[in-house]
């Protein structure tokens, strides 16, 4: 098919979907109310069905009083069972593959189930809402007279006991539609190749003499990707290379540390940047316009969502459905999915900050933050005043992490960073105490900590040789596109193993 008549066929059916989209928009509490009671008469006959009497449940109170809440512990043995191939236990249509996860960097995986249903009324229809959305705000785009350069994981699919598992990227291109592998770059084969270092060559090769008029990917890793481009290819910025070039749908990790450096790899203003919501688990907020850090909750993904206010989180732990949650709460996400996951916590925070329509940002992990002396310190603080300070310094910061120090007898405690930066600060001291600051202006709790050295002191930052974290990641077989940095921890297992392999550290 030529590709301006693909484009407009593309673009024709994909702005037919913005119909279906405003249905939700209007009624939004309607719609998610259909998804419970789909999902629960569609699964009662399944054992868990049985198991809580899914029968008899006719109201969402019904459901929250039968059903409990519960971690990928709780429902870890299940899970094996279905790997093993016992069908119907938690979803009454085969289960053929579960997406390997851990979440973070560590040891232990998850097997996160992907019913057929999941698959195409969720993860791929997420896909096409991506571009709708887009499309319905760029009317002028010619998104489609080229291809998208996307950058996923970097696992092939196992099989076991007659059902399949990899990275939820290895899933999705094994079962990719025609339209979709025909718009993209590289080719599946490449996309699915294991080893990273290897990877990223086959993909400038295959990608650099590509029309491109879109990415797709982590910016962590797309960065790493993107200015091996502009190193083998000895040009200044990507619009060089494509000049057709318009949009980076982004995701994974907070933007916000990259931004800047995206923005000199890719120096026109109206370059767009979108940002999408999406896990193992199924796919769950896009950006919905231009120029927003707000992304737009999708109701009719068959995905039923509550949420737990973080100041009860691990202690009443009593969820609320959409239509009780309130503006700027720090609310841990629960999910009952068309993928058999029932009031399960994925372990994500998000705040909203419209209820008409429901729009949330992303503000961190369950388990991602620092609270070991009542600072409450989560991911979103830590990027923004990381964004601020970059700024300040003039520098760029390629990752990061932090943990506690502990309290010994008279000493204070305080926060230890790690940071590898692209562009070191001149001055890592004036660096600490910017980014000090910028932490009590974002966080009163830390503020209230720090006041005097009542309970912290001035926080340690260490500076990363070059490829510090791309060798522990190495050295835990977690290199490439949807592994990521744990930013944030409570504990100190991470930065102490970081530590040791920093061998040359600078610090402050």
């Amino acid at each position: 098919m030529p590709i301006p008549l693909f484009n407009s066929i593309a673009s024709w059916l994909l702005k037919k979907r913005y119909h279906q989209i405003e249905l939700f928009l209007k009624y939004p509490l309607d719609v998610q109310d259909e998804v419970l009671r789909h999902l629960v008469d569609f699964s009662k006959d399944t054992m868990l069905g049985k198991q809580y009497g899914f029968s008899d449940i006719t109201t969402y109170e019904d459901f929250a009083n039968r059903v409990p809440i519960v971690n990928y512990e709780a429902i870890a043995p299940l899970i094996e069972r279905a790997r093993k191939g016992e069908q119907n236990l938690f979803w009454p249509t085969a289960i053929k593959w579960f997406a390997k996860s851990s979440g973070t960097t560590n040891a232990k995986s998850k097997f996160i189930p992907v019913s057929t249903e999941a698959l195409e009324d969720c993860h791929y229809k997420s896909s096409k809402d991506l571009l709708c959305l887009y499309l319905n705000n760029n009317e002028n785009s010619q998104l489609f007279n080229g291809k998208s350069l996307r950058l996923g994981g970097s696992k092939e699919l196992y099989e076991d006991n007659g059902t399949f598992f990899g990275d939820l990227s290895a899933i999705l291109i094994d079962n990719m539609p025609l339209w979709a592998e025909y718009s993209s770059t590289p080719s599946n084969k490449v996309s699915l190749m294991s080893e990273w270092e290897s990877k990223l060559e086959a993909i400038i090769e295959e990608s650099i003499h590509e029309n491109v008029t879109s990415l797709a990917g982590v910016p962590s890793w797309m960065l790493v990707l993107l200015n091996d481009v502009l190193e083998k290819t000895g040009k200044n910025h990507l619009f060089e290379i494509w000049e057709n070039l318009e949009v980076y749908f982004h995701g994974g990790v907070s933007f916000a540390p990259y931004k800047d450096q995206y923005k000199k790899l890719l120096p026109r203003r109206s370059f767009n940047y979108y940002e999408t919501y999406n896990a193992s688990e199924g796919f769950f907020a896009i950006q919905d316009r231009n120029n927003s850090e707000d992304l737009l909750l999708m109701l009719d993904y068959g995905i039923f969502y509550e949420f737990i206010p973080m100041d009860t989180y691990k202690k009443e732990e009593v969820a609320l459905p959409l239509w009780e949650v309130k503006l700027g709460v720090n609310y841990a996400v629960v999910i009952t999915t068309n993928g058999g996951l029932w009031r399960y916590k994925i372990g994500d925070t998000v705040r909203f900050t419209s209820i008409s329509p429901y729009r949330i940002r992303i503000t961190g992990r369950t388990k991602h933050h620092i609270n070991a002396f009542g600072e409450e310190l989560i991911i979103e603080n830590a990027e923004e005043a990381l964004r601020r300070v970059c700024q300040k310094t003039d520098s760029k910061i390629m990752d990061y992490t932090a943990a506690p120090v502990f309290m010994k007898g008279s000493e204070k405690g305080a926060h230890e960073w790690i940071i590898e930066f692209r562009t070191p600060p001149r001055d890592i001291d004036y660096f600490t105490e910017f980014l000090d600051n910028a932490l009590k202006s974002l966080n009163s709790d830390y503020e209230a900590k720090r006041y005097n050295n009542t309970t912290l002191r001035m926080p340690k930052v260490h500076v990363a040789r070059t490829n510090l974290f791309h060798d522990w990641l190495k050295s835990k077989n977690k290199l490439g596109g949807q592994h990521k940095i744990p930013r944030l921890s409570n504990e100190r297992a991470y930065i102490e193993e970081l530590l040791l392999l920093n061998t040359d550290v600078k610090q402050g």
